[in-house]
């Protein structure tokens, strides 16, 4: 069999996300076939990149060759599994690092992590692949807000977006317009970029889509039931949802949206996990957005669907540790 492959779980990151990016870390480190793989966790700050030892000590990370020192040894990796949600690991530019670094990492590549992340750009690229999404218009900061323009557009009520941040952090709904300025000055303290777009009536799902031995394989639907009004930062990590999984919908619709998913996979030519939201209006999956390093706690969307799949959180994690080794992306 071999050696274990040392493996870099990079977690934490530059967002509002941070502390969740640390969940998921801390959930990857915790369930790694340790006879398959030596887990090593790697905390990513602004202010230091870290190697978290089992003891406490924090050492420090060489961002020349992303390898640390060990006194007379030098720790390098064989592969980087990503838990990082926002930037700088989920926009593109940790991915761009390594490869540069010719490093495997688990998550899918640098362009179509950047366009993934850009809900926006997203949405327009998709549309010509015939991928339907709500009613939108765009504000950057700096902008005037022509609040007549904006509900002469996408209507009430609406949603107001931070473009580029994840686990609805800068998300607001919009009921009336008074509450308009509010919510975009909430959105531009998550990003300079803006996406505001029409309350879509039906019901919320969402789908993953991973490699797993070899292929790429649609897990089954999950459909969300907020308590509150919609699936907000609450909702994802404070309980206030219900997550059912396989989502309660006819398998014509299902069928449908493991279509949409599998599609939105392939065009984009992505690797390692994706998680797609859709909402469904009669019976037809209108897009919301694309996670392409999604939450991977135990309570977490993905491994939910993956368990209702049969596969195993050691299973989940590993195929996509395998696929990034075994894919030789550098020639």
């Amino acid at each position: 069999m071999g050696a274990p492959k040392k493996i870099a779980i990079i977690m934490g990151g530059y967002s509002s996300e941070y502390e969740i990016s640390v969940k998921s870390g801390q959930v990857v480190y915790k369930w790694l076939d340790r006879s398959l793989y030596e887990p090593y966790r790697i905390l990513i700050r602004k202010d230091r990149w870290v190697l978290l030892a089992d003891d406490g000590a924090e050492l420090p990370v060489n961002r020349h060759d992303f390898s640390v020192s060990l006194g007379e040894n030098t720790l390098s990796f064989d592969c980087v599994f990503n838990a990082i949600h926002g930037s700088p690991g989920e926009d593109g530019l940790l991915q761009a690092y390594f490869r540069l670094l010719e490093l495997p990492q688990t998550a899918c590549d640098y362009y179509q992590a950047a366009l993934t992340f850009n809900k926006r750009d997203l949405l327009s690229v998709l549309q010509a692949y015939g991928i339907p999404s709500a009613i939108s218009y765009r504000l950057d900061k700096g902008q005037p807000v022509d609040a007549d323009a904006i509900l002469g557009r996408v209507g009430l009520p609406c949603f107001v977006k931070a473009n580029r941040a994840g686990s609805s952090f800068g998300v607001s709904l919009v009921k009336e317009a008074q509450g308009m300025q509010a919510a975009i000055a909430l959105a531009f303290r998550e990003d300079d970029e803006i996406l505001i777009e029409s309350a879509l009536k039906g019901t919320e799902v969402s789908v993953g889509v991973i490699r797993y031995k070899g292929k790429a394989t649609v897990l089954p639907i999950t459909e969300i039931v907020p308590d509150n009004e919609f699936f907000d930062y609450e909702a994802k990590y404070l309980g206030k949802s219900k997550e059912i999984t396989p989502a309660r919908i006819p398998e014509e619709t299902a069928q449908k949206v493991r279509e949409m998913a599998a599609r939105i996979y392939e065009v984009l030519k992505l690797k390692g996990y994706s998680r797609s939201e859709f909402i469904l209006v009669a019976g037809h999956p209108h897009l919301l957005e694309v996670n392409t390093t999604p939450g991977l706690t135990e309570a977490s969307i993905l491994p939910q669907q993956a368990a209702a799949a049969g596969i195993s959180l050691p299973e989940l994690f590993g195929s996509a540790i395998e696929e990034a080794l075994a894919k030789n992306s550098y020639l």
